[in-house]
């Protein structure tokens, strides 16, 4: 299987910067969840995303912060929720979330590039 992508592969992918404007316990979901709401900026808005990202970020403490989410993947339901984008996240050593994220803040909606 041959998993090279082009670069056109690469740019149909749209990874954008947002703040977290809300963030909270994510009920019914089969694994610990938290349901964001993030502020994409004035071109794309404020979406929801759900995350299991309870081992690292309690929701107090990502109020605030900025993440990377890819904006134009389907939206997917999760427990209640209808998953707008997909917040980007690396694993630790032990399989737990990281998010990806500016280490210098941003505007909402830059475009990854």
């Amino acid at each position: 299987m041959d998993s090279t992508a082009s670069i056109e592969d690469f740019d149909r992918i749209d990874i954008r910067v947002g703040t977290v404007v809300d963030a909270q316990p994510l009920e019914g979901a089969r694994k610990p969840a938290l349901r964001l709401e993030i502020d994409l900026g004035p071109e794309i808005g404020v979406k929801r995303s759900s995350a299991q990202i309870t081992v690292h970020y309690p929701p107090g403490k990502l109020i605030g912060r900025q993440v990377l989410c890819v904006v134009n993947l389907p939206p997917r339901k999760v427990a209640d929720v209808e998953s707008e984008v997909l917040t980007l996240g690396l694993p630790d050593a032990n399989g737990a979330v990281v998010l990806l994220r500016p280490d210098i803040a941003v505007p909402n909606g830059g475009r990854m590039f």
